[in-house]
């Protein structure tokens, strides 16, 4: 458990790190926030995830009470506090106090959180066994209601068809559009090899431009394997060689059944396994450092 959670400025026990009922993150999920990972004393693409905030607060009009330089010194005076060297960083703005009413204009500052803490989100047997995934029914939002490239509060969508996945048994689900092609999962980026070539969904179908994708996409052209991002259907999931999902907390994570149907052999494939090792190369020797 986090020693020191950042709130507002200070460094306080998780005890008292307490915000208001008023808080309209907490009334109507009115806020923005960032999942970041540091390894080997390095947070890990914390420019990227900054930018990302920042532009996810921009489009709700929200200002952040701190510049980005401000804010990526209060992220890595976090993590040291806690005297951690691998670890999971959940950063939260929210709209902050304010009244009854949905108005953001009765909320003067945002609330600032930072938490730094250990996760484990899937067991190790995952990736050296793979995931069983599902399809869920609830479909992901559409881009046309909610821009996917706001990282919002607002995780409901996500969270119905987390329901689903814990109802199946399952550690994760795709989620697809309203068309019915594949957007994402309820909390990763999914990736498709079928003859050598990778593809991952647009974000017009409505999936979040994840970091850790970029990542992955940066790796493959590396390694002159193409990709491309199209749409394509769940049908095109079924008849992968490999499947894989991206994402902060999961890293790269092989899935080798979808919907009771087996991906490939039925274990993860040799381009998963080979990203997810140069994935690990990267982050030990790129990032912010935290001890000087």
């Amino acid at each position: 458990m986090a020693k020191y959670i950042y709130l507002n400025g200070e460094l306080v026990a998780p005890e008292d790190a307490k915000i208001s009922v008023l808080d309209h993150g907490v009334l109507y999920g009115d806020g923005v926030f960032e999942g970041i990972r540091a390894y080997n004393g390095r947070v890990f693409r914390l420019d990227q995830h900054l930018h990302r905030l920042y532009d996810s607060a921009h489009v709700i009009h929200m200002q952040i009470p701190l510049s980005v330089a401000e804010m990526e010194q209060a992220v890595v005076e976090t993590v040291r506090a806690n005297a951690l060297r691998d670890c999971y960083i959940r950063l939260v703005v929210t709209r902050g106090p304010g009244d009854l009413g949905l108005d953001p204009r009765r909320c003067p500052r945002p609330t600032v959180i930072i938490i730094a803490d250990s996760i484990e989100l899937y067991p190790q047997r995952y990736y050296d066994e793979g995931l069983h995934v599902i399809t869920c029914a609830t479909r992901r939002n559409s881009p046309e209601a909610l821009d996917p490239s706001i990282k919002s509060l607002n995780y409901l969508n996500n969270i119905m068809a987390k329901i689903e996945t814990v109802q199946a048994g399952v550690p994760e689900g795709i989620m697809l559009s309203s068309e019915g092609y594949v957007a994402e999962c309820t909390g990763d980026n999914i990736f498709v090899v079928q003859h050598g070539e990778v593809l991952t969904p647009p974000m017009s179908v409505g999936n979040l431009a994840g970091i850790t994708a970029q990542v992955t996409m940066e790796i493959l052209r590396e390694m002159d394997i193409p990709v491309a991002a199209e749409n394509f259907r769940i049908l095109t999931a079924y008849t992968a060689d490999e499947v894989f999902l991206t994402g902060t907390a999961a890293e790269i994570a092989p899935v080798v059944q979808v919907d009771g149907r087996k991906i490939g052999d039925g274990k993860p494939g040799e381009i998963t396994r080979k990203i997810h090792e140069r994935f690990h190369q990267i982050t030990q020797i790129e990032g912010t450092p935290v001890y000087g």
